[in-house]
């Protein structure tokens, strides 16, 4: 990516970027704090987050401070958020997560460059604005949110390399999970696999009972030991999955924080989940996943898959508009039940023999 140099860039100073939705989105957001530290070597950055969220960049040596968007389940009142915006006197924002509030708040802020979408009927507050249709799913949205800096005024560097997603997770985190493995009877050099079936209703679901039967499986004919996790209030997804799983699974749903389950999913050799959050999460650990999702366009792993070569995305064979599962109660998707369990396990079983392979390249 590339744009000219304008004389504009040259007074950028403090940067904001904003992005107040969710731990997946904020995740897909990482890549761009390397390349702005890049391109503004000694600018201020700092952004704009929920607090559940802002656990993830917390540690994150590119950015100098976190603003918080909210207090406990409460928005932080309107004025109270523009003085603390405005006292900072940013020269740029970079709305990632359009809301007309933000884009309000950025212009109430006094903040001169203002970068957001130009689809919106408020994208008249915005300075800068960028034609990009994200629902049409024509890129990753790794490659939608590089594409904004682009509006800074500043060459910035091409994607010739994986972009970089870095989490810090400390010591205390990694013991937190050492103690709570030992404690289920799971030993340290055991091989690990994770199923997250929860989508925290970002998505279509495989259901549990697959992800069960999946997890059996791997327990009787690998020998791993199979964790379930999940978000506060996905607890009983991780209990109906062990009892899929003729109790051979063990779950961890809810029990975990976001810097412990990294620091879990780094210890593991596999991530099977749902369009969600942490699989992203799994991609900055560095872990092999295979990601489950929807053929519908918005939901479609073009824009929200995971931004790894160390993946296996399973998508149902069914058309991009089917309506099956309209008026269903139960929740269920007859979309996502198409794909079967066999088809999870090659998947997930060859993906694990590549990395015992390239371990095995490594220590020779």
């Amino acid at each position: 990516m590339s744009a000219a140099v304008g004389d504009t860039s040259q007074r950028i100073k403090r940067i904001l970027i904003v992005r107040t939705d969710r731990l997946g989105d904020v995740i897909l957001t990482l890549p761009m704090l390397p390349v702005l530290r890049k391109c503004f070597p000694g600018a201020y950055i700092a952004m704009l987050l929920r607090r559940y969220t802002g656990e993830i960049i917390e540690g994150n040596p590119y950015v100098d401070e976190l603003l918080w968007y909210d207090k406990g389940e409460n928005l932080i009142p309107f004025d109270s958020m523009c003085r603390t915006i405005r006292q900072r006197r940013f020269d740029a924002a970079i709305v990632v997560y359009p809301r007309l509030r933000l884009a309000w708040l950025m212009f109430r802020s006094g903040i001169p460059l203002r970068i957001g979408t130009g689809y919106r009927y408020y994208s008249f507050l915005f300075t800068k604005r960028v034609y990009e249709h994200r629902k049409d799913a024509k890129k990753h949205e790794v490659e939608y949110n590089l594409n904004l800096l682009n509006e800074l005024g500043r060459k910035t560097p091409e994607l010739n390399k994986p972009p970089e997603f870095f989490v810090d997770i400390p010591d205390d985190a990694k013991s937190n999970v050492s103690r709570l493995l030992h404690l289920r009877g799971i030993a340290s050099d055991e091989e690990l696999v994770i199923v997250h079936p929860g989508s925290g209703g970002s998505a279509r679901e495989w259901s549990t009972d697959s992800f069960g039967m999946l997890a059996a499986r791997f327990c009787v004919e690998k020998g791993a030991k199979v964790i379930v996790t999940g978000g506060p209030g996905e607890e009983k997804k991780g209990a109906q999955v062990v009892t899929a799983s003729g109790g051979r699974a063990v779950s961890l749903a809810g029990e975990l924080g976001i810097k412990e389950l990294g620091a879990l999913i780094g210890m593991a050799g596999l991530f099977i989940s749902n369009s969600t959050g942490p699989l992203h999460l799994a991609v900055a650990m560095g872990t092999p996943v295979v990601g489950l999702y929807p053929q519908a366009t918005p939901m479609s792993a073009r824009r929200w898959g995971p931004y790894t070569e160390e993946k296996a995305v399973l998508v149902p064979n069914k058309p991009v508009d089917c309506r099956d599962c309209i008026g269903n109660e139960a929740g269920a998707c007859a979309c996502m039940a198409s794909i079967s369990v066999q088809q999870v396990y090659d998947a997930a079983c060859e993906l694990l023999a590549r990395r015992r392979l390239r371990k095995n390249v490594t220590h020779a």
